[in-house]
């Protein structure tokens, strides 16, 4: 696994280390033993999947509030997205910043998301499939979210916004 830190603090970009040969490849796609050399949560609790039927859904900007704040592993098993995170620590040097990152089947990326952050992404093509580890169980009392097109972040979406649902619609507007 090749980590590259991004340009949020604790966010990495997980690239696979593949092994190939005539048959094609090996790669690892977790290792604790990595996560923690990285300094990385190595907790996981919970495998999601999502999947989505139509390019320009988006889905997001979620996360859980303390103490069930969670880090996720995302990574795209089928089709491409554009992956979102924002850095929601008031104490960090990047506080409120935003970085996208496009994932797909076939570049095989993760994107690692700390805890504090929040998350979404848009599809960008038809039926994707989006798979995610996460440390924390999913507790709707400490879900939270901002809305994908808060004038606080100015997220530049690739696609006008799809397929939503109604509650990531409503996420009221960011207070600092």
């Amino acid at each position: 696994m090749l980590f590259a830190e991004l340009e949020l603090k604790d966010a990495y970009i997980i690239d696979l280390e593949k092994r190939e040969d005539n048959r094609g490849f090996f790669a690892r796609t977790w290792g604790q033993d990595l996560f923690e050399q990285h300094g990385l949560v190595t907790r996981v609790v919970q495998a999601n999947m999502s999947f989505n039927h139509t390019k320009g859904t988006l889905r997001g900007m979620h996360f859980q509030k303390n103490p069930y704040a969670e880090t996720k592993l995302v990574r795209c098993v089928r089709g491409t997205i554009y992956d979102v995170i924002i850095d929601l620590r008031p104490d960090s040097p990047t506080y409120t910043r935003w970085v996208g990152v496009e994932l797909s089947a076939d570049n095989r990326r993760s994107v690692y998301v700390p805890e504090g952050f929040a998350h979404g992404f848009q599809t960008l093509e038809d039926n994707c499939e989006v798979m995610y580890q996460v440390s924390q169980f999913y507790t709707p009392s400490a879900e939270g979210g901002v809305r994908y097109n808060d004038p606080a972040f100015d997220i530049q979406w690739p696609l006008p916004a799809g397929v939503m649902s109604e509650k990531d619609q409503r996420w009221p507007d960011f207070i600092r």
